[in-house]
Formats: C-alpha cells, sequence, structure tokens
C-alpha cells in the first residue's frame, strides 16, 4: 500500500538505531516529554550517546506496535491517531498509549494481532 509520507522506519539507521528523537516523537504526533514517558527513558537522556541505547531498547515495543498498527490502518499517520485516540474494546476508554504508559505493551500487540486475524474485541 502507497504510504502517504515516510514511514516510521526512516528514523532508524541501517543498525535498526534511532537516529533522532525528536523526530520519531514529531511522526509520531507526541511530545519529546511523552515520549519519554511511554518508553521510560528520561527525556535528557535523548541527547546523550548512551541515552540513545537505553532508548533505543526502550522504544522496540512501542515500533512493534506502531508497525502492525501501520499494516493494519495502511498508513503511519492513521496508526499514530489511533494509537493515540481509539479507546481499546475491553480496557475502560484506555487508548494503545494510555496502555503502553501502564507498561502493558504486550496487551496491546496481543489485540492487534487478534483483531488482525479476525478476531475483534
Amino acid at each position: 500500500m502507497q504510504r502517504d509520507y515516510p514511514t516510521m522506519s526512516t528514523h532508524f539507521d541501517s543498525n535498526n538505531q534511532i537516529i533522532s528523537a525528536r523526530a520519531f516523537a514529531k511522526r509520531l504526533g507526541i511530545t519529546q516529554t511523552e515520549l519519554a514517558l511511554l518508553t521510560g527513558v528520561d527525556r535528557q537522556s535523548f541527547y546523550r550517546q548512551s541515552g540513545l541505547r537505553k532508548l533505543n531498547e526502550a522504544v522496540r515495543p512501542l515500533m512493534s506496535i506502531l508497525n502492525l498498527a501501520s499494516e493494519m490502518t495502511g498508513s503511519d499517520q492513521r496508526a499514530a491517531l489511533w494509537f493515540k485516540h481509539q479507546p481499546i474494546p475491553g480496557w475502560a476508554g484506555k487508548t494503545a498509549f494510555d496502555l503502553v504508559l501502564e507498561r502493558k505493551s504486550d496487551r496491546v500487540l496481543d489485540y492487534l494481532k487478534s483483531v488482525q486475524s479476525g478476531v475483534y474485541s
């Protein structure tokens, strides 16, 4: 499917390391502070090499969610909107963003995989 702008993966180098936390957060439609909250990495660490290593590890579950959501919605932009604004059934009005904040990325991935396979929760 043709995308309307560069994919999330354009924020990573050939070694699958994040290039710019600022650009990645912007593409998601979130602030760097929100990215820090989602990943559990101090925002000030985004600018240090050791912090980028931590961020790379912490962003993997988020990238898995966004890649799958992007595949399902047809664009990174729609996936980002879904991530922040669409409540997930069975989670009392919580969005994927809310669940990732609660360190429940695995639950979001499980939900997406079940929807992708035809099970609607």
